[in-house]
């Protein structure tokens, strides 16, 4: 069974977040038919941290005026994982 509505259509927010801050390299993996938790893994690069954490905030912008929050943010040196359960954005 393909990602549902609701995964897409938050998949393409967070997509227009990510290309309006420049974001490169972009892919949506569809997990839906795997035995994992989420639907939808996006993935982005950035080209450096500051760009990173831009690319991150905006779409934690965009999805929180579509009514979602992430359920959790975790991050590293040089990545961001945003975690809204059905949707991941790395």
């Amino acid at each position: 069974m393909p990602a549902s509505k609701s995964v897409i259509d938050l998949t393409q927010i967070a997509a227009r977040a990510i290309a309006e801050k420049l974001g490169t390299d972009m892919i949506a993996l569809d997990l839906s038919d795997q035995l994992v938790l989420s639907e939808v893994f996006l993935i982005v690069t950035g080209q450096n941290e500051a760009q990173v954490d831009s690319i991150a905030d905006e779409v934690e912008r965009k999805l929180a005026v579509a009514g979602d929050k992430p359920i959790r943010r975790e991050h590293g040196a040089e990545w961001i994982l945003l975690d809204y359960s059905d949707l991941v954005v790395h």
